[in-house]
């Protein structure tokens, strides 16, 4: 086996065509390396100087309602993830920051689409675009002829009356085609995990998400190995191989995706803008109105508050009413938000289940979600992200209007919160699960990715054993 694997490792090096792709990649790989870290590097330092910015002006502000304060509201912004170089995700499309303010949870906002031009729908050089396409081509190259080359040259008679086993030829093989991508991959993962380490302000960067990532990347080139050489041990000649191996690469990574976002949209659709925001506004209307104390909702809250407190009249009451149920209008519309932006929620789980289920047709899409995942720019971050900054949004309106509560009294005008105060405001944080959680979501895409592996390898020792 080991004579196997040097004579094709060999073979490779003399290929001149093998040279020039293998070249290629790698300054392909380099440039996306150099541009990645760059960008990622740029970006960070925004996220960095935005969040001090912001808060600052939060911190610095003159003495004023607090009310008034939660009406000009502040930004928070999404942190950008180290590993997100490999795989930008969804991150180009969900937005970076969010406005939170009184009554509203605002959506992201300033998207890195909507900067691009239109040049930006034919693909960009990135870690990921070369290492999910490109090197799967490296690997077809390498391995598409392995042994239509000994049909054609009349060697593999001449190789099996050498007494050679049928498995220890197909495993030789086999690892000849592997080696190279395995040394390529681990190398790329190394060297720009080191770099990332260099930077300033590096953040959530995670030796155990990397390896795993790469442990990944390295399942899915497995899967390419063993269909290549499979393809090639049932072609008649090199070609016919080729152009077989070729089509896989296709269905993987273009049309199979493709086929399943579809069928996965067309089941599930989203509502329009216009009736998703006419929903929450009529249910806004029949709850709970903070700023009206004559509504429906208003009065059986203020009877309840006597009630519970023994008093006649709010006036009694041991603290401002007026910030108590401004606040109790700001849960009220919580769970209005909660409720619809569960519903959207549902539906994108609902897609993302329907489109895991047809896994069976590429390997490309559970790895797509594993490897999202583990870089943190999947739509699962991104609602964990979105659902922290509406817990804050809720306890920013606690801090204030209980600020009112409990230091005006009802019926005063003109009430003003101290500029000190601003600055006891907690800051906004926000953590990607750990890894474990990550896995333990993701069992059902580990399992597929599995099968994927396990298949064509067994494939290929069934099918060695009848050459």
């Amino acid at each position: 086996m080991v004579a196997i694997l040097v004579k094709e490792l060999k073979e490779m090096m003399r290929d001149g065509r093998i040279k020039i792709v293998a070249i290629i990649s790698l300054i392909l790989l380099v440039i996306s390396s150099i541009t990645g870290i760059n960008q990622y590097q740029k970006k960070n330092k925004q996220y960095a100087e935005s969040t001090s910015k912001e808060r600052t002006i939060w911190e610095t502000q003159e003495e004023k309602n607090p009310h008034s304060a939660a009406h000009y509201g502040t930004y928070v912004f999404k942190p950008k993830f180290a590993l997100s170089v490999f795989d930008y995700g969804v991150t180009t499309y969900t937005g970076n920051s969010i406005f939170i303010e009184a009554h509203n949870q605002n959506e992201a906002s300033f998207s890195e689409a909507t900067d691009q031009t239109s040049l930006a729908r034919f693909g960009t050089l990135s870690i990921n675009f070369v290492l999910l396409y490109i090197f799967p081509l490296l690997v077809i190259l390498l391995g598409y002829n392995t042994y239509t080359k000994e049909k054609e040259q009349q060697t593999l008679l001449l190789i099996k009356s050498q007494g050679i086993a049928p498995l220890k030829l197909v495993l030789g093989k086999w690892l000849a085609t592997f080696l190279p991508i395995l040394i390529l991959t681990t190398l790329v993962f190394l060297t720009v995990g080191v770099v990332l380490t260099q930077l300033e302000d590096l953040v959530f960067f995670n030796w155990a998400k990397l390896w795993t990532l790469l442990v990944l990347y390295l399942c899915y080139y497995l899967i390419i190995t063993s269909i290549t050489i499979l393809i090639s041990m049932w072609s008649k000649s090199s070609g016919i191989s080729l152009i077989a191996c070729l089509l896989i690469w296709i269905l993987f990574g273009f049309i199979s995706p493709k086929i399943a976002t579809n069928v996965a949209n067309i089941k599930n659709p989203y509502p329009s803008k216009f009736e998703f925001n006419t929903s929450i506004e009529n249910d806004k209307k029949n709850g709970l109105d903070g700023h009206n104390p004559w509504n429906e909702a208003a009065k059986k809250l203020e009877e309840e508050t006597l009630q519970n407190y023994g008093v006649e009249s709010i006036e009694q009451l041991p603290f401002n009413y007026v910030g108590f149920r401004m606040q109790k209008g700001e849960e009220h519309e919580a769970e209005i938000y909660k409720k619809h932006y569960g519903l959207l929620k549902n539906i994108a789980k609902k897609q993302n289940d329907t489109y895991k289920s047809l896994s069976f047709l590429t390997p490309f899409i559970a790895f797509r979600f594993l490897s999202m995942e583990l870089a943190n720019s999947s739509d699962y971050l991104h609602w964990k992200f979105s659902e922290a900054v509406e817990k804050y949004r809720i306890e920013k309106q606690q801090f204030l209007n209980y600020d009112i509560k409990d230091n005006s009294v009802y019926g005063e005008r003109g009430y003003k919160m101290s500029s000190e105060k601003f600055k006891k405001l907690p800051k906004f944080s926000f953590a990607p699960p750990p890894l474990l959680e990550l896995l333990k979501d993701n069992q059902q895409n580990l399992l597929f990715l599995f099968l994927w592996i396990a298949i064509p390898f067994i494939g290929l020792l069934v099918t060695s054993k009848k050459i």
